[in-house]
């Protein structure tokens, strides 16, 4: 049976940019974390995208307002918005998407990624990730991290074929 999708409940999946924004702000509060205007600009700066940014675009967008804005900033705020597992980083394409489970303090997703739009659609499949983490520890490895990112051509962009 495929959980694709499966978590429906409100306070743990958010895909609304105002949510998210507000269910990360509860989440350092309850977690005693300090989430300063920079961290909370980044973050509703990603928010905001709706798709993967890279980090000079963010930089870019966030001396508009803040002068003291530079590129060690913009890297601390993003390490801790990762660190909290807040957002996420595909690798792949150097950029930065937010994390429709951000009450989830570790939790792995695969992304599909578009190589002609950029979007990254994070996939919940619980199914994957547990079938990932099951193999590894068949041939005795241990995982502390999966970010599974699929590349291809989304549904939008295959339609405009």
């Amino acid at each position: 049976m495929s959980m694709s999708h499966a978590c429906t409940d409100p306070k743990h999946h958010v895909h609304d940019a105002e949510a998210f924004v507000r269910e990360v702000e509860r989440q350092c509060e309850r977690r005693g974390l300090r989430l300063t205007p920079i961290r909370a600009h980044a973050l509703q700066l990603i928010a905001d995208a709706g798709r993967p940014v890279k980090a000079y675009d963010l930089l870019d967008q966030m001396k508009e307002t803040h002068d003291s804005a530079a590129p060690p900033t913009v890297y601390r705020a993003l390490d801790f918005l990762l660190e909290h597992g807040f957002i996420h980083k595909l690798a792949s394409i150097n950029a930065f998407v937010g994390c429709h489970h951000p009450g989830a303090e570790a939790h792995a997703v695969p992304f599909l990624i578009c190589d002609r739009c950029q979007s990254a659609t994070e996939l919940e499949d619980e199914d994957i990730v547990a079938s990932l983490d099951r193999r590894a520890r068949a041939l005795g490895f241990v995982p502390q991290a999966q970010t599974l990112e699929v590349h291809g051509i989304c549904a939008e962009c295959a339609k405009q074929e």
